[in-house]
C-alpha cells in the first residue's frame, strides 16, 4: 500500500508513526482488501488472456456472403487459405474455439468449423464454390453492441473448386505411384522387448513384419519398406525419420505387450495422444530448419506453426481411422483383443506429424495363450491378413474422400 492509498482510507495522522491498535487492525484490513482485489485482477488478466469466439453469423446470397465471428475481445486475422480451392481458413491470434465450434453456412458457404492451434483459433469455411476474399476488417463495440466482431466478405468467383493440398498439410491424393507403408518391427538387436516362455518380442515382430510386407506386396497396391529385417538395433528416433525421409504415406510399428498378469491378453493399437501431440510439435521446431521440412512458406513463423498444428491434427485424424479399421479387421478374424483396445500414448514411434501412424501391440507375450498365437505360423498368417485388410480399407476410404471432394460430394458421376 502506497502512502497515497493510505491518505485516501482515512488512516493517515500527523504522525504515522504513532497509530492506535485500532488504527493498525485498519489498515491491515484495508491492506488485505487490497491485496485480494489486486490478485483477483491478476487472476483474471491471467485466465482472460484468450479471448473467445461468441458465434458465427452469415448474410447475403450465393454471389457475395457476409461472414461474422462474434469475438469478446480483439484479435487480429491472418489468412491461412483464400478459398482458391473452395476453402478459407482465417487464423485469428489469442482467440480459443468457444462453446459451438461448427455449423451450417449460408450462402457461398456450405459449412463452417472452428479449431484451436495453440494462442489462436481457425475459422474454417467450406465453400459450395470458389469465392475471393473481397475484403476483411475488425469492428469494435459500438452502437449498442458489447463485442467485437471480425468480418469476412466473401464474392464468388464463378469456378468449381478443385481439391488442393494446403501449403505443408499432406492430404490423401491419388497417386501415380503406389502408396508407401513402412513397417516397424519392434525391438531388435541388444533390446529383445518383452520375454516370453519360448521366445523374444524382437523375433516375433520381425517375422510379422515380414509377413506383412509379403502380403502387402502380393496385392500389387503398395510399396513396402522395414525399418529392419534383420535382429538389429535400431533407434526410436530413427525409425519416424526412415518413413518421413521415404516419404511414407503410412507408418505400422508392430510389437508385443508384457505384464505382471499373465490372464492379461489381447491385442490394442494406440494413435498420438493429445500430450504426445504437443511434445511432438516442441520436439519437431527445435530444429531450425522445420519449416522447410514440412514445405512450409517461411515467411511468417506464426502462420507456419498454425499449418504445422493443422498437418498434426490431420494426421492425427488419419491414424485415428487406421486405427479402428485394424481393430475391426482383426476381431472379425477372430483375434482375441484387449478389452480397451483403442489406446493413445506419447510414444516416439507416433510423432511424426506428417505420417499417420499407429502401434499395434499384438497381443501378450506374457500370456500363453496369445504367445501361442504369436508363434504359431497359421495363426499369425491369419492375424497379418487382417492387418493387410485394414490397411487395404484405410486407402479404400482415403480414395473415397479424394473422390467426394472432387465431385463436390455428390459421389461418382
Amino acid at each position: 500500500m502506497n502512502e497515497a492509498s493510505v491518505r485516501m482510507s482515512g488512516l493517515w495522522r500527523s504522525n504515522p508513526t504513532r497509530w492506535t491498535l485500532r488504527q493498525w487492525a485498519m489498515a491491515a484490513v484495508v491492506m488485505l482488501a487490497f491485496g485480494v482485489a489486486v490478485f483477483a485482477a491478476g487472476r483474471g488478466l491471467a485466465t482472460g488472456a484468450m479471448g473467445e469466439v461468441l458465434r458465427v453469423r452469415f448474410g447475403g446470397d450465393a454471389e457475395r456472403t457476409r461472414v461474422v465471428v462474434d469475438l469478446d475481445r480483439t484479435s487480429r486475422g491472418e489468412v491461412v487459405q483464400s478459398g482458391d480451392d473452395g476453402h478459407v481458413v482465417v487464423a485469428l491470434a489469442g482467440i480459443a474455439p468457444g462453446q459451438t465450434r461448427t455449423g451450417q453456412g449460408s450462402g457461398l458457404v456450405r459449412n463452417w468449423r472452428i479449431a484451436g492451434a495453440g494462442g489462436a483459433s481457425r475459422v474454417e469455411l467450406d465453400l459450395s464454390s470458389t469465392a475471393e476474399i473481397e475484403r476483411r476488417f475488425l469492428l469494435p463495440p459500438g452502437d449498442g453492441i458489447d463485442h467485437y466482431r471480425y468480418v469476412i466478405d466473401l464474392k464468388a468467383t464463378g469456378r468449381a473448386p478443385t481439391p488442393r493440398p494446403e501449403r505443408g498439410v499432406r492430404l490423401p491424393t491419388r497417386r501415380a505411384e503406389r502408396p508407401l507403408v513402412v513397417i516397424d518391427p519392434g525391438h531388435g538387436g541388444r533390446d529383445p522387448g518383452a520375454t516370453g516362455t519360448t521366445t523374444h518380442e524382437s523375433a516375433v515382430t520381425l517375422a510379422a513384419a515380414q509377413l506383412l510386407k509379403q502380403e502387402l506386396e502380393r496385392t500389387g497396391r503398395y510399396r513396402v519398406q522395414l525399418t529392419r529385417d534383420t535382429d538389429v538395433y535400431v533407434g526410436l528416433n530413427r525409425r519416424v525419420e526412415i518413413a518421413r525421409r521415404a516419404g511414407a504415406d503410412l507408418f505400422i510399428s508392430l510389437h508385443a505387450d508384457a505384464i505382471a498378469d499373465p490372464a492379461t491378453r489381447g491385442a490394442s493399437v494406440y494413435t498420438l495422444s493429445e500430450q504426445g501431440a504437443g511434445r511432438a510439435v516442441r520436439e519437431f521446431t527445435r530444429d531450425e530448419n522445420w519449416q522447410q521440412n514440412l514445405n512450409l512458406p517461411g515467411r511468417d513463423a506464426s502462420v507456419d506453426r498454425i499449418l504445422l498444428d493443422m498437418t498434426q491434427r490431420a494426421t492425427q485424424n488419419r491414424s485415428a481411422r487406421l486405427a479402428r479399421t485394424l481393430l475391426g479387421e482383426i476381431e472379425q478374424a477372430d483375434h482375441p483383443l484387449l478389452r480397451r483396445s483403442h489406446r493413445d500414448a506419447g510414444l516416439a514411434v507416433l510423432l511424426a506429424p506428417d505420417v499417420p501412424a499407429v502401434l499395434l501391440e499384438m497381443g501378450y507375450m506374457t500370456n500363453p495363450e496369445d504367445e501361442r498365437l504369436l508363434t504359431d505360423t497359421r495363426a499369425r498368417r491369419r492375424l497379418i491378413r487382417a492387418v493387410a485388410a485394414g490397411i487395404d480399407t484405410y486407402f479404400r476410404q482415403a480414395d473415397g474422400d479424394v473422390q467426394m471432394a472432387a465431385t463436390g460430394g455428390a459421389g461418382r458421376p
